[in-house]
């Protein structure tokens, strides 16, 4: 990871303030930070069409993490957009997203594994690197394992549901440079997987690089 000098972070932030973190993920690698309470991050999908696997854990206590279901049966929507808040198992926030240039956000369609590449694209796929070895890898750094793993969000994935309940994974609705912010409501750790995934178009077949900017908003007491 290395910080990115072309944009100052200020102006590329989608909440303002002052700049906390700014960092360049490498395609397919994986990031984590502890994103303090009140504090804004800013993911910045830097090509367009880049899936960005993510889970959330609260710092103080990581055996509170991030609930798909949760946060799915509080919003009553399986979309992630602003105002969505993104809530632990025992229904506390974790982060809210407070801004949004995409509109569509997936947290159904799981992450990539070497065992899900193998059955769903075929034994060729077996030692492709995958989201599940990138959330193992960052969060060994946090003391978290396999059982810490739990369904996650896929920021900038597109997986729409058809009427008869089946799901795919399509094309993304993101463009070069378009930002979602989500703001800590507790200080949180987020673990990221840059998704590696080349197998169906959720990175356009094509892995990127995206850039994470932590900002500590002006009105912020």
């Amino acid at each position: 990871m290395t910080t990115i000098l072309s944009q100052p972070a200020s102006s590329t932030a989608l909440v303002p303030g002052a700049v906390v973190l700014d960092e360049y993920v490498e395609a397919r690698g994986p990031w984590s930070a502890v994103v303090v309470a009140g504090d804004v991050l800013t993911i910045v999908d830097l090509d367009g069409n880049q899936a960005v696997d993510c889970l959330l854990y609260a710092a103080g206590d990581t055996t509170v993490r991030y609930s798909a279901a949760v946060t799915i049966a509080q919003q009553r929507s399986i979309v992630l957009t602003t105002g969505s808040v993104l809530r632990a198992e025992t229904g506390l926030p974790l982060m809210t997203v407070v801004a949004d240039e995409v509109g569509v956000h997936d947290t159904i369609g799981g992450a990539c594994s070497q065992e899900s590449n193998t059955l769903r694209y075929g034994q060729h796929t077996r030692e492709q690197h995958a989201c599940v070895e990138n959330f193992l890898i960052e969060g060994s750094r946090w003391g978290l394992g396999k059982r810490d793993l739990v369904p996650n969000i896929n920021w900038f994935m597109n997986v729409p549901v058809d009427p008869d309940g089946a799901l795919g994974i399509v094309d993304g609705l993101s463009a070069p440079g378009k930002r979602v912010a989500l703001r800590a409501e507790v200080d949180t750790l987020v673990l990221v997987s840059n998704c590696p995934q080349v197998n169906n178009p959720c990175n356009g077949f094509d892995p990127t690089p995206v850039r994470m900017i932590v900002t500590h908003p002006e009105d912020a007491a």
